[in-house]
């Protein structure tokens, strides 16, 4: 989730803050989007199904978004975004952070919109940057508040280590993508009723209801093989050096995999193995498919069973990159989901 925490710093005794006794996002309201431009002039907009949020009396603000409910209005493009590009099983949200000086909006209340240079830390992929953004803050009515991007926010893919993500997407969607994107918002807040806000730091850890584009249910054949190409690009199914054994960070998404398999219940799944080139051919063959059954064994723990999963290993007999570099190795050393007989 993408969470902004707006605190109003310095005394506020003074005068009384614009933000009352507290107040609420309005979700079906409020906007959040981001744009990407694709093979050099085509502009995608996209964003997000879920957000929750809160303006505490001092003027803190909490807003939640999911990233798992990214929207781009196309299913398998949703799960590449998450899959290949957020990575939301392991950062499943964003965090951002900031201080409003309380004289630069001391006079919100009679001019009704003011618009201010507010620096923020953006936590995302694992990374917080310090960025600068103008933000207009409009008082709609007595029970209504705006908070939007006087205009849009750029964000390198490369200053939050997304670089690697993207090149899966690019490759993914044979597309190439402009290296940066930009996140505009229009946020509309009403007032509280029956007393103060929630304290934000409460109102940020509290889980919000999911409202994600994810279909339920069970998928569609088309649907299955999708996610399970898709899957297999992640390059986030790791094992300790020349073993088979599973590293604990495989964990995440392989219980996504899980979920996705026992959502295909008419599918067999086939789980392959494949190595680099170092070491005898032999060698490579024992330990990709020795790999490919620590991954069958694992989703058999899960509770996938009656002979829907399968695993084989092919060893370094069909590389998908330059065995003669070390980035080439990594991604020919690689566990691939497809349906049995595809």
């Amino acid at each position: 989730m993408l969470l902004i925490s707006l605190a109003i710093s310095g005394s506020v005794q003074a005068q009384p803050s614009p933000f009352g006794d507290g107040w609420t996002l309005e979700p079906g309201a409020s906007t959040l989007q981001f744009q990407s431009i694709k093979n050099e002039s085509k502009i995608e907009t996209s964003g997000f199904a879920t957000f929750t949020g809160a303006i505490s009396p001092s003027g803190e603000v909490a807003l939640t978004v999911l990233l798992d409910s990214v929207d781009t209005r196309i299913d398998l493009r949703n799960v590449r975004m998450r899959f290949l590009f957020f990575e939301t099983f392991t950062f499943p949200e964003a965090r951002v952070s900031a201080r409003i000086d309380p004289a630069a909006i001391a006079d919100l209340p009679s001019v009704r919109r003011k618009t201010i240079e507010m620096p923020f830390m953006l936590d995302l992929h694992g990374v917080t940057r310090e960025i600068t953004a103008p933000l207009s803050l409009t008082l709609i009515g007595d029970d209504l508040v705006a908070v939007s991007t006087a205009e849009p926010i750029v964000l390198p893919v490369a200053d939050f280590n997304l670089s690697e993500g993207l090149a899966k997407l690019e490759e993914a969607a044979n597309v190439k993508i402009v290296p940066s994107g930009s996140v505009s918002f229009d946020l509309i807040f009403r007032k509280t009723a029956g007393g103060p806000a929630a304290p934000v730091q409460a109102a940020a850890e509290a889980p919000a209801t999911p409202v994600a584009l994810e279909t339920t249910g069970n998928f569609s054949h088309e649907a299955c093989v999708g996610r399970f190409e898709i899957l297999s690009r992640t390059g986030n199914i790791h094992f300790a050096p020349g073993s088979a054994r599973l590293d604990d960070a495989s964990a995440p998404l392989l219980r996504q995999a899980a979920d996705i398999i026992t959502r295909c219940p008419d599918l067999k799944v086939q789980i392959a193995g494949h190595t680099d080139d170092i070491g005898s051919a032999a060698a490579n063959m024992r330990l990709s498919e020795r790999r490919a059954a620590a991954v069958e064994a694992y989703l058999a723990a899960q509770g996938i069973g009656g002979g829907r999963i399968s695993s084989t290993g092919y060893g370094e007999a069909r590389p998908i990159a330059d065995n003669s570099t070390e980035s080439g190795r990594g991604r020919n050393r690689r566990i691939e989901f497809s349906v049995d007989g595809s």
